[in-house]
Formats: structure tokens, C-alpha cells, sequence
């Protein structure tokens, strides 16, 4: 059985009040509750984790070398600013799919570079919650668990 670590970074928590014709309405607790339901399903154990500190998401990161498989972030405006996400993805080497509610490429210009995606396997975005599901797909797939 695969262990899949899912790291929501800042703001993320705010889901379902905040800018909804952006984001959704899904609370950041039904999408978790939604992830579980579809990684027990696959057969894969899933843990997830929010926090609006870098260095929380960091340290979630680091522990997460031994023990998970593979990782879905959203990283949130931290995508565009934190070299030490990106750092500590790096280092760890676990597959990492990079996942974002809004097409970032269609927003600000400031929003269309990530510094995850140069350490990420990949990154979907522009599917509302769908990009979560589509993430844990490609995770499972680059963990085995899914021909």
C-alpha cells in the first residue's frame, strides 16, 4: 500500500469564503474528506496537512522523506516567491505533483512562474478541485499503484 502526503499551503484554509468564482466552494475540509474517500478507493493511505507558514511546510516536506511515497502540493502564493519549498522538495526526491485550483498561467503575471515545478514530476492547474483528483491520479501512477 502507498503512502501519499498532500501539503495545502497558505490561504488554503480560507476555501469556500475566499474569492469563490476563483477557487470554488469546497471547503478545504470537503476536498480533504473527498481525497481520503478516492485514496482509500485506490487502496493508498493519505495524509494531509495545511499550514500558512513556509518553514511548517518545510519541516511537513523534510518529514515526509521515509515515509510517503509520493507528494500533491498546492503550494499556494508560495508557488511564486519560496526557493526553500522548492529546496526542500528537492531534496528529499520524492515524487511531487504540484497542483493549483486556478490556471495560474491565466492570472496576474506575477502568478506564472513556480518555482515547484522545476523539482515537481509535474503540475496540473485550472480545474477547480478536479486539479486534487487529477494529482492524486498522476501520483498514484508515479508511485505504481495505477497502470
Amino acid at each position: 500500500m502507498g503512502k501519499i502526503l498532500v501539503i495545502h499551503g497558505p490561504n488554503l484554509n480560507m476555501l469556500g469564503m475566499r474569492e469563490p468564482e476563483v477557487y470554488g466552494r469546497m471547503t478545504l475540509t470537503e476536498i480533504n474528506e473527498s481525497l481520503m474517500d478516492a485514496a482509500k478507493k485506490a487502496g493508498v493511505e493519505l495524509r494531509t496537512f495545511q499550514s500558512n507558514h513556509e518553514g511548517e511546510l518545510v519541516d511537513a516536506i523534510q518529514e515526509a522523506l521515509g515515509t510517503y511515497d509520493a507528494i500533491i502540493i498546492n503550494p499556494g502564493a508560495y508557488t511564486h516567491t519560496s526557493v526553500a519549498l522548492r529546496d526542500a522538495i528537492a531534496a528529499v526526491a520524492i515524487p511531487t505533483v504540484e497542483v493549483h485550483l486556478s490556471n495560474i498561467y491565466k492570472r496576474e503575471e506575477f502568478r506564472h512562474h513556480s518555482y515547484v515545478s522545476e523539482v515537481a514530476a509535474g503540475q496540473i492547474c485550472g480545474f477547480g478541485v478536479d486539479s486534487y483528483f487529477l494529482g492524486l491520479r498522476a501520483a498514484l501512477k508515479l508511485i505504481g499503484d495505477m497502470e
